[in-house]
Parts: C-alpha cells; sequence; structure tokens
C-alpha cells in the first residue's frame, strides 16, 4: 500500500477489504436518469420497451381474442393455437419481470429469466408443431396423420437443439465473446434443420393440396403456406444479417426481429382461425347436440308404430284384382 509520500510499503499483515463496484449509465448520485438505461449495458439498453409491447398486445388483444374463440369453436386446433399464445404470454411476463427487477437493483431474477426463457421455447416449439400438423391437413382434410413418428421425430429433434443452444449459449459462451447464439455449432444446426423442416412442410402442404378439391379449403392452405414460409424463413435470414451488424446492436436487432415475427405470425393465424372464418374449413368445428332432433324426428307421425292393424295394412288390395295401367 502507498504511504503519506505516496510511496509503496510492504504490509505483512493481511487486510480485508470490503469493496462494492457499481457501473452504472450516468452519475450514481443523480436522480435524473432513464430507468431503463440506467443499468443496462449499451447492447441491452430498450429492450425494456420492446417486452412490455408484446406482453400488452398479447395479454390485451391476442390471447383474450383467441380464448374467446377457443371457447366458442370446439377443436383440437383452435385448443393448440390457443395453449401457444398462452404459453408465449407466461414466458413474456417471467422475462418482463426479470427486466422490471433489474432496472431496479442491478441484478434482476436469474431463475425467472431462465422460467421465461423456457415459456419462449415451448411457445416456438409449439407453434411450429400447429403448423406442421395443418400443412398435413390434420383436422381439416383428413383426421388421421400419415408418417406421424416422421412428424413427431423432426418436431422432438428441433425442440432439443432449441433447449441445447439455449443451455450451450447460457453456460459455454462467456459474456465478453464477441458472438451470439447463432454464431455456435447448436445455433447453425437449429437453424439447417428448421430449413430442412421449411422443406418438409412444403413437401407436405403441396400433397395435401394435391387432394383437396374445396376451394374454399384451398384458399386457406393458400394463405396459410404463404404466411408459414415468411415465418420460418426469417430467423435463417436476419441470422445471417446480424452477422454484419456491430455487437452493439445486434443483440437488440434479433430480439426485435424475432419477436414482430411471432407477433405478425400469431396475429394472422388467429385471424384465420376466427370460429366465422374457419369453420368453412375444419372439421368438427363445433359439436351440436342432436338428441333433440332425434327425439322429435322419432316422434313424428309417419315414424310412430301404432298398435292399430288398420295401418299396417295396404293402400291397395293387388290380390283381389289385377292393377291397371292406361298408356
Amino acid at each position: 500500500m502507498r504511504n503519506a509520500s505516496c510511496g509503496w510499503e510492504y504490509i505483512k499483515e493481511p487486510l480485508a477489504m470490503k469493496y462494492d463496484l457499481n457501473i452504472v449509465n450516468g452519475k450514481p448520485d443523480s436522480a435524473n436518469h432513464n430507468p431503463f438505461e440506467y443499468h443496462f449495458s449499451f447492447d441491452k439498453q430498450d429492450t425494456v420497451e420492446i417486452y412490455l409491447v408484446c406482453v400488452v398486445f398479447y395479454g390485451c388483444v391476442l390471447v383474450p381474442l383467441q380464448v374467446y374463440a377457443a371457447c366458442r369453436q370446439i377443436h383440437p386446433i383452435t385448443r393448440l393455437f390457443t395453449a401457444t399464445l398462452i404459453v408465449q404470454l407466461a414466458g413474456l411476463l417471467f422475462d418482463t419481470l426479470h427486466l422490471l427487477v433489474f432496472a431496479f437493483d442491478g441484478e434482476g431474477s436469474e431463475g425467472v429469466n431462465i422460467v421465461g426463457d423456457l415459456f419462449n421455447i415451448l411457445a416456438q416449439s409449439l407453434f411450429m408443431m400447429l403448423l406442421l400438423l395443418l400443412a398435413k391437413g390434420y383436422a381439416i382434410t383428413r383426421m388421421m396423420l400419415s408418417r406421424r413418428h416422421l412428424l413427431f421425430s423432426l418436431w422432438g429433434l428441433y425442440s432439443i437443439l432449441i433447449l441445447t443452444l439455449y443451455f450451450w449459449n447460457m453456460m459455454e459462451v462467456d459474456v465478453i465473446e464477441d458472438i451470439d447464439e447463432y454464431q455456435t455449432w447448436p445455433g447453425w444446426l437449429t437453424l439447417v434443420l428448421r430449413v430442412l423442416i421449411m422443406v418438409w412442410f412444403l413437401f407436405e402442404l403441396r400433397n395435401t393440396m394435391t387432394y383437396e378439391h374445396n376451394t374454399k379449403k384451398l384458399n386457406f392452405f393458400l394463405h396459410f403456406g404463404a404466411a408459414s414460409l415468411v415465418w420460418f424463413i426469417y430467423l435463417p435470414v436476419v441470422a445471417l444479417i446480424a452477422l454484419q451488424v456491430s455487437p452493439l446492436w445486434r443483440y437488440k436487432l434479433l430480439l426485435g426481429f424475432t419477436y414482430s415475427a411471432d407477433l405478425l405470425a400469431h396475429s394472422f393465424m388467429t385471424y384465420l382461425l376466427w370460429p366465422e372464418r374457419s369453420e368453412q374449413y375444419l372439421l368438427l368445428a363445433h359439436e351440436a347436440d342432436l338428441s333433440s332432433e332425434l327425439d322429435e324426428f322419432n316422434e313424428a307421425p309417419h315414424i310412430i308404430n301404432h298398435s292399430d292393424s288398420a295401418l299396417l295394412t295396404p293402400m291397395y288390395d293387388y290380390s283381389s284384382e289385377p292393377l291397371k295401367i292406361n298408356t
């Protein structure tokens, strides 16, 4: 340590030191600072606003509308999509909570953040399953799935790769390294598999449309296929563009494009699966109770089996006189 003359002196006794290092944007003792930038590094600034916009849109618009649609229309596709939106909203809420706590104390809650990310991964996986089921015409042209083992194998492999990418990025990639999650080998494998699933998606959609002759269903598959293709291809394209972007902006670019694309895809799917529209092409769009109609039909006068033998007598006795027909 230094003495009064600023010279170094050796001290034999060990010293116990306590220090608090608080790195913030701006003066620590200043009250005039942006809470969404004060504790955040530059590449993470303005991310709270992105999450808040998504939470408001999902929580106040998409999820209530889809829950209302699911209550009106009992259908497996509708239920799966409703579950996807609810899981997506749960993930956004957990991530937003973590960021709000981080904005307050500069630490946040790592456990809450992990739970939110896992919910987001599950929502993405469920949405991809929904797209693959619709491409095969499930509950639209048929109720039985062909090549179901291949379908669930590809879906399971993609889900495992997403989880592997997440934990690899969390444990193996140092925060000071100038790379993002899609510059690791699990990230490249995820993007390649996503492209392969997109090709298989188009193949299955083409086969489904080949054997479909209903005009309304074909129109649905046409719009559905175009929108789904954009959702499949956007992530590899954005990941390649991000390689040319400064690390200061790369994270916000990926985050903004990812949530914007998911939000648009979910909004368009809500539009396609709205009950008044989807009942034109969905099988088993609603469950109707026909028991009362059958009871009324059985009680009709021409159906009741009377015990009166006169009602069982033929209207013409052909044995007594031959029937004459004038030509």
